[in-house]
């Protein structure tokens, strides 16, 4: 029986280990904090929670015009007593109920969870340093899937201990009455939720109409953004942070969440005991195999190919698959991506910038929620549905913004998958009314 190690339980570890043990192999899973890594801890699912929560809050003056005289009261009342400790409970309880999970199922499976920090002694030997020693574990093959933390650059370096990061900012001990938020990237957008971004302009890696189109919403809001510019300094006075940006702007605020990007540290794993270089942007893989040396594969954010969870999954499976023997490929194209703020965007495939910059001449096919019957129904008209396809109808991507956005992409991530042209797309007959009729009628343009 073969034996596997895998270093890290996060979205790429914990998968990797369970498709192994399925496949036969003896795992041993090494995770030196928590099963279910950033994501689940703090990361992709107590967000969501919140998030939700901001949400469900957003619809009492709604609720509230529907109603007879006094419910604008009773709707201010309900959001000026809303309470963060119970908040915070539910994505807590959310949050334990799946790592719960995780531990079930990696135990169902055989797999051997050992808590500790790993580091290599050679291409087949990892020490595990635990809270009762050292211990020594062999294998035929590791998976490397350590995952990532979060970078904080000058100025924020030298105050990361007195300000908020995606590892810390889920267990605030109050709502803060005012934060700056540096970084205009997802965290940032989705934290923006409540509050206020840094960036030259939203969301830099996906769309520029979505990015636009976010930037709109936020602002009707009354969520301030400064763009274009960058924070050079942070200097704390009389219980505040006060930030000066490089055009000479200052801005005061009670807390400082720093989402400037996420950063690889393998510093403990002394790769360089396998002969094994790494930046702060990971280790360099077969961006399909997943390959590293030999018999070492690896996953999820260490790879630098996609710091989604989704895709350190698929990641783990395939590095799985292909140490136990079982041809797979990863494929970093097909990987949706969704940021859920309100409106939400979703995205998958190639976007303009991206086509163009390959030489590829698109076609843009475009609607609007606008005219979307389930939208105008339920007054959530703001957004839009835009496909991309080649000079032969080969679909290429699409942008979704709008209500259900991060759901409804996976029509596209199917027939980019089947490799749909616009003219098969136009053959699928969608409910009706129905958001997805969007994309339908994006796909008749």
């Amino acid at each position: 029986m073969q034996k596997i190690i895998v270093i890290g339980g996060g979205p790429a570890g914990y998968p990797a280990a369970l498709e192994a043990a399925r496949l036969g192999a003896q795992v041993t899973l090494i995770e030196k904090n928590k099963l279910g890594g950033v994501c689940l801890n703090c990361g992709c699912i107590p967000s969501k929670s919140l998030l939700d929560a901001a949400h469900k809050f957003a619809l009492l003056p709604t609720l509230a015009a529907w109603s007879q005289d006094g419910a604008s009261t009773l709707a201010a009342q309900l959001f000026a007593q809303k309470d963060w400790s119970k908040i915070q409970a539910r994505q807590q309880k959310a949050t334990a109920k799946l790592v719960q999970g995780i531990s079930f199922l990696l135990k169902k499976a055989g797999v051997t969870v050992l808590a500790g920090t790993a580091s290599f002694i050679d291409e087949h030997t990892v020490s595990v340093q635990t809270s009762q020693g050292t211990q020594t574990v062999q294998a035929d093959g590791i998976i490397l899937a350590t995952g990532s933390q979060a970078f904080f650059p000058a100025p924020f370096d030298k105050i990361k201990d007195r300000i908020y990061d995606n590892a810390n900012l889920f267990s605030m001990p109050a709502l803060p009455k005012s934060m700056a938020i540096v970084g205009g990237g997802v965290i940032g957008c989705e934290m923006a939720d409540f509050l206020s971004a840094l960036q030259p302009r939203l969301l830099p890696l996906e769309d520029e109409t979505a990015s636009r189109t976010l930037t709109q919403a936020f602002t009707k809001r009354g969520i301030k953004l400064h763009l274009g510019t960058s924070a050079t300094q942070a200097v704390e006075e009389n219980g505040q942070w006060v930030l000066t940006f490089s055009s000479g702007e200052q801005i005061r605020a009670e807390k400082i969440l720093a989402a400037i990007g996420r950063a690889v540290d393998l510093t403990e794993l002394h790769l360089e005991n396998i002969g094994v270089t790494w930046t702060r942007k990971g280790v360099q893989v077969n961006p399909q195999t997943l390959q590293l040396k030999n018999n070492i594969y690896a996953a999820g954010d260490v790879t630098g190919l996609c710091q989604l969870a989704h895709a350190a999954t698929r990641q783990g499976e395939v590095a799985a698959r292909n140490l136990c023997g079982q041809s797979a490929a990863y494929h970093n194209e097909s990987v949706p991506r969704a940021i859920y703020t309100s409106p939400e965007i979703a995205c998958v495939g190639l976007t303009r910038a991206q086509a163009q910059a390959q030489g590829i001449e698109v076609k843009v096919h475009k609607s609007f929620m606008l005219a979307n019957g389930r939208a105008v129904a339920q007054e959530q008209t703001e957004g839009y549905a835009e496909l991309l396809t080649d000079s032969t109808g080969k679909i290429l991507g699409a942008t979704l913004v709008g209500a259900n956005a991060a759901e409804l992409i996976h029509i596209i991530s199917v027939a980019l998958q089947a490799g749909f042209t616009l003219a098969q797309l136009q053959e699928v007959i969608f409910a009706h009314p129905t958001l997805a009729e969007a994309v339908a009628e994006a796909a008749r343009q």
